[in-house]
C-alpha cells in the first residue's frame, strides 16, 4: 500500500459494473467480499478494491472520514 492510496479510496469512483460511479470507499462490503472470493481486477483498481475490502473487513472504514473531500482532519 502506498500512503496516497487511502486518499484515492475517497476520491476514485468504481469505473465499471453494478456500482459504477460509486466511490471506492462507499462500495458495500458484500461487493468487496465478492471480489475477494472471485479475484480482484488487475492494476490500480484491483489494488484499491483489495485495500478497501481489507479496511471494511476489519471495521476500519471510519479512518477514511477525515480524508473525504470537503472535510478537514
Amino acid at each position: 500500500m502506498k500512503p496516497e492510496d487511502l486518499q484515492l479510496l475517497v476520491t476514485r469512483q468504481m469505473p465499471f459494473g453494478k456500482h459504477k460511479g460509486t466511490l471506492i470507499a462507499d462500495l458495500p462490503g458484500n461487493y468487496l467480499n465478492w471480489f475477494a472470493r472471485e479475484g480482484f481486477p488487475p492494476g490500480e483498481i484491483g489494488r484499491l478494491l483489495a485495500l478497501m475490502q481489507e479496511i471494511d473487513h476489519n471495521g476500519l472504514s471510519d479512518l477514511l472520514k477525515p480524508l473525504r473531500p470537503g472535510r478537514s482532519g
